[in-house]
């Protein structure tokens, strides 16, 4: 989290940009200002908390429509004069009612990036009662053929054309294949940077 103490509202007569990103896609949701009281309050409640240079207040995104923006991590910039805070938003952030301000689309990819930390967490702590742990302890032969069988479903159920089936069973051999990426001590960036070099 943020030093406030380092951060410099002297550029801007008080005010620093402060940009939103979603921490689940990394999609930009808005850009707004802060003055050091504001990012004070940002910090102590855990919302993304405004000053509004028309009313010249303070203003709590979501305060009155609850789609709030819950803050996760705040970054300042090189210079210490504008902050990147990474949110999950409540609910839609553009008054609009679209999910970003610069009418970008949500989607969830990154999800996979989380997927695969909370996998390779499992592996260090094997919590009771999961899955996954039930997979790291009956080890890498059972994780390979859960790989396997499930490669097998995901070509049945392409060749019954059913959409639903089809989505259910990738979902199922991305988590296996997750899980034996991480068996294997390989990151699942590994996977991204090979394809990325292909093309």
């Amino acid at each position: 989290m943020i030093d406030i103490t380092k951060v410099n509202f002297s550029k801007m007569d008080g005010l620093i940009p402060a940009v939103i990103v979603d921490e689940s896609t990394d999609k930009m949701l808005m850009l707004g200002f802060m003055n050091k009281e504001a990012l004070s309050k940002t910090i102590e409640i855990g919302k993304a908390t405004f000053y509004s240079r028309s009313r010249k207040s303070l203003w709590t995104k979501g305060e009155t429509s609850g789609n709030y923006l819950i803050v996760k991590n705040i970054l300042a910039d090189c210079d210490n004069d504008s902050i990147l805070i990474y949110a999950e938003p409540a609910g839609p952030t553009c008054h609009t009612g679209k999910y970003s301000c610069f009418n970008l689309e949500k989607n969830n990819l990154n999800f996979l990036k989380k997927l695969n930390e909370i996998i390779k967490q499992r592996k260090i702590d094997l919590p009771q009662n999961s899955y996954t742990t039930k997979l790291f302890i009956e080890g890498s032969n059972r994780i390979i053929q859960k790989v396997g069988e499930e490669a097998i479903e995901v070509v049945i159920a392409a060749k019954n054309k059913s959409k639903k089936e089809i989505t259910n069973e990738t979902a199922d051999l991305l988590y296996h294949l997750i899980v034996m990426l991480t068996d294997n001590d390989i990151e699942l960036q590994d996977v991204v940077t090979e394809l990325e070099s292909r093309h």
